[in-house]
């Protein structure tokens, strides 16, 4: 990547985030011509060669958005496949931000909250602790995370169901019953009303395995237990910080019936999970408001 002191920032106005993902790379716009910057409308591309996803994002958006390179101001560029573009884009100013600033970053703008604990639920799943200072300035901890997430979900039923697209994913899912895969606290205790979380909860994800488990039955299952596996290291992590707003963003988000599982284990928790619009592009709108 071009160091920031070997180019010269241009005078346009638009500052573009970039996030090269190992399949998708996602990029998102600030106009700055106002005294609030104005977001427009984020978008992907797929692409296996991350020089080529990087590109025609680029490509795309200033097609769509009508801009021209002297309109661009410069580029915050973020996510494992950024280590290419050592050389820069054309003649823009070109800066790599750590992936965890723009999880932090664009969690606490796109849900408005001064805190939180922000989730990103990628390929893994990374968990950050970020808040708000009365000077501006915010601070973000990477927590830790887990290696279970879309990959996850997306491995496992290719493997088990040869279904690999999450639309074909989620089309199982409308049929499926958990009950046919997951042992709940109710199945396996007379007294689960002495129990402090609800008796539905999972006791044991595929712990009750039907002879007679359908297809549906699985992906729906499948779809839980990472969906489950993500909510609770995220509760863990906000009841070390005492705090209660959880805010999911990731392509993950974007998946029904795991959108529903974390809608119904809030309550239960006593934490707020909170999916704010374009929760997908988190991290690359919080890419490109790094030194806004």
């Amino acid at each position: 990547m071009a160091s920031e002191k070997n180019i010269q920032s241009t005078s346009g106005s638009v500052i573009i985030g970039i996030d090269v993902g190992g399949s998708t790379t996602k990029i998102v716009g600030f106009r700055h011509d106002s005294p609030t910057p104005t977001l427009m409308a984020p978008l992907f591309v797929r692409a296996t060669d991350p020089i080529t996803s990087i590109y025609g994002a680029l490509g795309r958006f200033t097609s769509e958005n009508h801009l021209s390179l002297s309109d661009i101001r410069r580029v915050m560029m973020t996510g494992v496949g950024s280590s290419h573009m050592e050389g820069g884009i054309y003649d823009l100013d070109c800066r790599v931000v750590p992936e965890f600033s723009g999880v932090g970053l664009g969690g606490l703008y796109l849900s408005g909250l001064n805190e939180a604990i922000i989730v990103s639920m990628g390929t893994g799943t990374a968990i950050v602790h970020a808040k708000r200072e009365t000077d501006g300035h915010t601070d973000i901890h990477y927590l830790g995370g887990t290696g279970v997430g879309g990959g996850t979900l997306l491995g496992l039923t290719k493997k088990m169901l040869g279904v690999d697209t999450v639309e074909h994913i989620e089309q199982l899912c409308e049929g499926g019953d958990l009950s046919k895969v997951n042992l709940t606290i109710r199945d396996i205790s007379k007294q689960h009303d002495q129990f402090p979380i609800g008796a539905n909860l999972t006791a044991a994800n595929f712990g009750k395995l039907s002879d007679m488990a359908t297809n549906e039955d699985i992906a729906l299952g499948l779809c839980n237990m990472v969906a489950e596996t993500i909510a609770m290291v995220a509760i863990f992590a906000a009841r070390g910080h005492g705090i209660q707003n959880i805010v999911l963003t990731g392509n993950l988000t974007n998946i029904a019936p795991i959108r529903r599982v974390f809608e119904g284990l809030g309550d239960s928790f006593d934490v707020n999970f909170i999916i704010p619009e374009n929760a997908q592009f988190g991290t690359v709108i919080g890419a490109a408001l790094v030194n806004a």
